[in-house]
Order: C-alpha cells, then structure tokens, then sequence
C-alpha cells in the first residue's frame, strides 16, 4: 500500500510505502539450562527473545548476533533457522517481519543484561515466563515441538 504526502521542500506528492519493517529475534537454549529471555525495560514490557531490528546496510544474520550480544552480553553462533514471523498484529507498534534464529552461546558465563534489557534470564523449556511479548509465545511453543521433546501445548 502506497501512500502520498507532500515534499516538505517543493510540494510536490512524495510516494511513502507502508511495508513491514524487519526484525530478528534469537533463540539461544543453553543445554541443561533452557532457553534465554530477557524482561524488556522499554514498552511493551513483558519476556521476550533477544532481538530486535535489522539495520540499514546490515544483514539479518548479523542484526541477530548483535541483538543478541547487546541484550545478554552473550556471543552467539548462529545454528538454524526456526522461521520467519509476519503476522501483522504481532508487534501492537507496527507491522513487523522477524527472521527467527536458532544461536548457541559460546560462553554461557558472559550471561548479563543489557541495553533495553531490564532482566535476563534462562527458563526451562516449555515453562516459559509470563507476561511473553509480541508472539513469542508462538515461536517457543513450535521451537519446544519441532526440537525437543517437550509438548508445551
């Protein structure tokens, strides 16, 4: 969907597309331990993935290892992808798309919250924190049935 609005220079009709705005979202599972949250310090609070949103200029692989280090303090190598979310209601701030990655931490130790990050923690699979934001839910709970074996419907 395309919208137009004036140029705020010449007047002229400036076309503006309303497109998804992409993100990322790492699932970094921890063996023995479970999988990383972090408690957003920014709205909409709540338990979440690490992510956030890709860069321009930057790839999607690389925006989820620097979300993932800038919001745990953990280096991540990235091992699969889980799949791409898009349903316009999961962000109530906008439409977003995320490329969710699977990632494993190099150094489980470097565990520490940071930028929007107001907490992080690791939870056993399937006893996920509450409130979880965006669909997270959803990504986790598929996460849980596709690779392990722990049903958390």
């Amino acid at each position: 969907m395309a919208l137009t609005k004036p140029c705020p220079h010449c007047g002229q009709p400036v076309v503006h597309y309303r497109n998804p705005v992409p993100t990322v979202d790492a699932l970094i599972h921890i063996p023995g331990r479970g999988v990383v949250f972090v408690k957003r310090l920014n709205e909409p609070h709540g338990w979440a993935l690490p992510g956030g949103f890709v860069d321009y200029g930057e790839c999607a692989e690389k925006a989820a290892i620097r979300e993932a280090k800038e919001e745990t303090g953990l280096t991540v190598e990235l091992t699969g992808l889980l799949g791409v979310y898009s349903d316009p209601a999961r962000d109530p701030r906008q439409h977003t798309l995320s490329v969710v990655y699977l990632a494993q931490a190099l150094d489980p130790d470097e565990l520490a919250a940071g930028d929007d990050a107001k907490e992080v923690a690791v939870f056993p699979i399937g006893q996920w924190p509450r409130p979880l934001c965006f669909d997270h839910e959803r990504i986790v709970n598929d996460y849980a049935r596709l690779f392990t074996n722990v049903n958390p419907l």
